[in-house]
């Protein structure tokens, strides 16, 4: 069916004399041509001659044929059409001699599609609507074509009214005419254009699309299985393009990028969907700092125009730093509530749980301050934190609330002295009616659980009314220095990737590589916006040997596995580098601009 076009593109890409030229010449060009912006043609080879939403004021006197849906009408004598571009008023002719098409525009139901055509003339003074933007005119009707009728609807189409998920997601090709979900659509096909301008034209990077059946790959996620019309031979669907950009830069080809299909069989995880688009990127000879640069770049070029710009460079956070301060390795930076270690201040407590916690190998005392807790949470709230706590991480957590004149109250309460107090809110900088959360335990384990409290009283408090949270602020923040290894679960004396297998070490830490792997970081960056993770990538081992020897010996991988890409590592692999952006995620952290 394509061999025309395969027989074209073999004819274009035979090499000449002036491959090098050309292509330079190309791509000087394209950089001209992406200057000159358009204003696109939005009626252009259609049976239209403009759009509902484009008209004007500049549009008066002229004859216009516009193609739409009818979303409201009015006393058989006004009608809303609407497109994708928006809406325009409409009269329905009453006179006599236009009977057929009044009798057209007032018997179609909602939601039918008409194609009518007329003047554009303005409305009558003090009839003019300033909420819509073609709000000064409207369109009189000479002849009108009903070009098909609708049935009633299981929902109307209006974006305030109320619709279960369920509903939105059996009739989505209904849901995707509502405003939100056009303005979400376009926003995203906006932003991959500009994407692609920044990396290709402005940055030289190549475009290439990779195999979307491939077999197994050790680590990661669980991959979808596709069965072959061979008996017990199957294909897996790629988790990411990742071993294939890696032979890609082994191939020479120094900037990579694909808006990528990826597929993960993740579904006992909620923030997962099995299928995803990223934009993935590699590239060759860069550092760690070259990668976040060009990111910050791409989003900065790409960022919608009715958006606050984004400000570069974006600040950066030890993996460490993260889980002390925050208890995650997302964290949302828009609020404070941070987790303060006070175990100095009780390392002679009489509470017999913290005395116990500190005798621990790397056990901790740790709390969070919420401000105006005793104001806002209720009995029950502070029991289904305990609760939740108890249930979750088989820890013990402590309300303490600062009372007039710096008094405290709370179980443990007599047995804070005077001079803990103090120190208390020195270092938590409470104020009186604020809420001390407390708990002890091993540093992760304790960490985690102020982190996972973090957030839960952040939703309480903003549900009765306190602004934490600027829903139009974009924080976003670099997280580093991941370790290159974890414990396994289900048998902490196994480690696995914290990233995945391809990952090098920290230069700083190869040392320890090959006695105590544990304690090595990795040159494994994310990237998180507003406390999600929203893209992630590394500097990549390109040493064959080191590659086996992680493979085989740190995780206990079959490497027969892997053959390819060791083999191609051995051949010349420069030292490269990429990251991807999980789309979907980054543009759910972008609000409508459409109210």
């Amino acid at each position: 069916m394509f061999c025309w076009l395969s027989r074209l593109y073999r004819g274009l890409s035979r090499p000449t004399r002036r491959t090098t030229q050309l292509i330079w010449g190309s791509f000087s060009r394209s950089l001209v041509l992406s200057s000159q912006r358009r204003i696109p043609e939005l009626s252009s080879f259609v049976a239209r001659t403009n759009t509902c939403g484009e008209l004007r004021s500049s549009h008066l006197g002229q004859e216009v044929t516009l193609c739409g849906w009818i979303q409201y009408r009015r006393q058989n004598i006004f009608l809303v059409l609407r497109d994708f571009h928006g809406l325009v008023q409409v009269i329905i002719p009453q006179d006599e001699s236009a009977a057929s098409v009044k009798k057209i525009l007032c018997e179609a139901p909602m939601e039918s599609v008409v194609q009518v055509s007329g003047t554009v003339i303005s409305r009558p003074p003090g009839q003019e609507n300033p909420k819509m933007p073609t709000g000064e005119i409207e369109i009189k009707v000479k002849t009108a074509k009903l070009l098909n009728s609708c049935k009633k609807l299981p929902f109307e189409i209006k974006d305030f009214v109320k619709k279960t998920e369920a509903l939105r997601l059996r009739y989505r090709y209904l849901d995707l005419r509502g405003v939100q979900m056009q303005y979400n659509l376009r926003l995203r096909s906006q932003m991959v254009m500009k994407m692609r301008e920044y990396l290709c034209n402005l940055h030289g990077f190549v475009d290439i699309e990779t195999p979307t059946l491939f077999k197994r790959t050790p680590g990661g996620a669980k991959e979808f299985v596709i069965p072959s019309r061979e008996p017990g031979k199957f294909y897996s669907l790629p988790q990411s393009p990742q071993q294939f950009k890696q032979l890609l830069m082994v191939g020479g080809l120094d900037r990579y990028f694909q808006v990528a299909r990826c597929y993960r069989d993740e579904g006992s995880r909620p923030d997962r969907q099995p299928e995803f688009t990223q934009i993935d990127i590699e590239m060759s000879f860069v550092e760690q700092t070259g990668i976040q640069s060009l990111i910050e770049g791409l989003l900065q070029y790409s960022w919608p125009s009715d958006r606050d710009p984004v400000v570069v460079p974006f600040p950066s956070m030890t993996f460490a730093e993260a889980l002390a301060s925050y208890g995650t390795d997302k964290p949302d930076t828009r609020f404070g509530m941070k987790i303060v270690d006070i175990s100095d201040m009780f390392r002679n407590t009489e509470v017999g749980f913290l005395q116990d916690a500190l005798s621990k190998p790397q056990g901790t005392i740790k709390a969070i301050c919420i401000p105006e807790g005793e104001k806002y949470l209720k009995r029950k709230d502070i029991e289904s934190i305990r609760k939740f706590a108890a249930d979750h991480f088989n820890q013990e957590v402590l309300p303490i609330f600062l009372k007039t004149n710096n008094n405290w109250n709370s179980p443990v309460a007599k047995f804070i002295m005077e001079e803990q107090g103090l120190g208390l809110i020195r270092l938590l900088e409470t104020q009186e009616e604020d809420v001390v959360l407390l708990t002890a335990g091993e540093h992760k384990k304790a960490c985690s659980l102020l982190g996972k409290l973090r957030l839960e009283c952040a939703d309480l408090l903003e549900a009765r009314g306190v602004a934490l949270r600027d829903p139009a602020l974009f924080s976003f923040l670099w997280v580093v220095d991941f370790p290159l290894f974890f414990p396994k679960e289900e048998n902490p004396e196994e480690l696995e990737t914290a990233h995945h297998p391809f990952t090098a070490p920290h230069p700083s830490d190869i040392h320890h590589l090959y006695t105590e792997p544990q304690k090595v970081r990795s040159q494994h960056y994310d990237l998180v916006l507003n406390g999600s993770e929203i893209g992630g990538g590394s500097i990549r081992i390109h040493d064959a040997e080191l590659q086996h020897y992680i493979l085989a010996t740190v995780l206990k991988e079959d490497v027969k596995l892997l053959s390819h890409l060791l083999q191609a590592l051995d051949y010349g692999a420069p030292p490269h580098g990429g990251i991807a952006i999980d789309y979907h995620r980054a543009l759910r952290r972008v609000p409508c601009a459409v109210q």
